[in-house]
């Protein structure tokens, strides 16, 4: 029973060490990729916890001063990194409360967004295709495409799929960082940046809507923080914050979307959040875990749609598989500037403005730099 009771006490000091590292503020990938498996660590300290509780209760050897045992502390432990990973998670289940509204409006001007890492390697160009024949959307956002995909998409610009995307936004690169964009709807003031190193592009450009609105979008897929892509967060990081400083200052409707390589709750995509005061139409919802398709029990929210508060919802959902190792994500969004006021962005705090500008200089980079496609 000692030795069962030491291998969770062992488990245990991990499981913390673990929970307590992205704490620092080091940008290293081995300490950023602990912001990604909080729903995973929460409910493995949950077990940790249930074990320590019925299996093995009490016992140990007593800790100075007599008031604690070794397992009370491990059950203590246990506790703390349950509910602490669960601090982080629980904004995007349907325990906490809605960030964006749901559209009651049929009339309002709508935009429709599916957003696609397509896994450059994967040859199944048909189930994409599919399902934009099937959901129709307004304007499509491909990532990790090459230029077989771009002759596998160019088909869009025919009639074959319903209206043809007739404006179009392609970089095609066999580095897994393509990017494609295929829209209905007029495109206006559109660009193709690099804005943190060669071969990473992003996109931006204005949506004119039928309505006669123009709607900015911001499309990213910055490199991740991992062992065998970049050491570090920061290049990331600073492109999200950025892209961020430049969506605060938009006087248009604003979208960012794409692959962002980070997940919805780690701490660089709150600073996004508020630095840009845009919305997260998952808060309240739901995770939509977007990544890994193939490794059902280690997916978390990768592919993401941040909007401004001109928007309400009218619908969000992950979209079936395509051979990829993500799920396609479609977001349709109601202008609607009137009711959309009466959500509330996250709040800035100083600290935060600091923080942001630090991300940004660290990888070299300020806002002004980015495209704000309002010229």
């Amino acid at each position: 029973m000692e030795k069962i009771r030491m291998l969770f006490s062992v488990l245990t000091a991990i499981m913390t060490v673990l929970t307590l590292l992205p704490f620092c503020r080091c940008q290293a990938w081995w300490v950023r990729v602990w912001d990604f498996p909080r729903l995973q660590m929460a409910a493995i300290a949950i077990v940790l916890l249930v074990a320590e509780l019925f299996l093995l209760p009490g016992g140990g050897w007593p800790l100075p001063g007599g008031l604690l045992t070794t397992g009370d502390l491990t059950v203590l432990l246990s506790l703390a990194c349950a509910l602490y990973q669960a601090h982080w998670i629980i904004p995007y289940t349907r325990l906490w409360p809605v960030q964006v509204k749901r559209s009651r409006l049929h009339n309002r001007p709508a935009l429709k967004i599916l957003t696609a890492n397509v896994l450059m390697t994967n040859r199944d160009a048909d189930a994409l295709l599919a399902l934009v024949e099937k959901y129709q959307p307004d304007v499509l956002v491909a990532l990790e495409t090459d230029a077989w995909w771009q002759a596998q998409l160019d088909v869009l610009e025919s009639d074959r799929h319903g209206t043809p995307y007739a404006w179009q936004l392609k970089c095609p690169q066999d580095n897994l960082y393509g990017m494609h964009v295929y829209s209905r709807l007029p495109l206006k003031d559109a660009m193709i940046q690099y804005l943190v190193a060669e071969g990473i592009p992003s996109m931006h450009f204005r949506v004119a809507l039928a309505s006669g609105d123009e709607v900015v979008m911001h499309c990213l897929h910055p490199m991740p923080p991992s062992p065998t892509e970049d050491d570090e967060s920061t290049n990331r990081d600073g492109e999200l914050v950025a892209v961020g400083h430049c969506a605060a200052r938009a006087r248009y409707p604003t979208i960012v979307t794409g692959d962002l390589n980070d997940v919805a709750w780690s701490r660089t995509t709150r600073l996004f959040m508020k630095v840009s005061g845009l919305l997260d139409p998952r808060r309240g919802r739901g995770m939509f875990n977007t990544f890994h398709a193939g490794i059902p029990f280690l997916r978390w929210p990768l592919d993401h749609v941040f909007h401004s508060r001109d928007f309400t919802l009218v619908r969000m959902q992950r979209l079936p598989h395509i051979g990829s190792d993500h799920f396609p994500i479609l977001a349709e969004l109601a202008l609607n500037p009137r009711v959309g006021r009466l959500q509330q962005p996250l709040e800035l705090a100083a600290g935060d403005r600091l923080e942001a500008r630090e991300k940004m200089a660290s990888a070299g980079i300020v806002s002004r730099r980015v495209h704000s496609a309002e010229n």
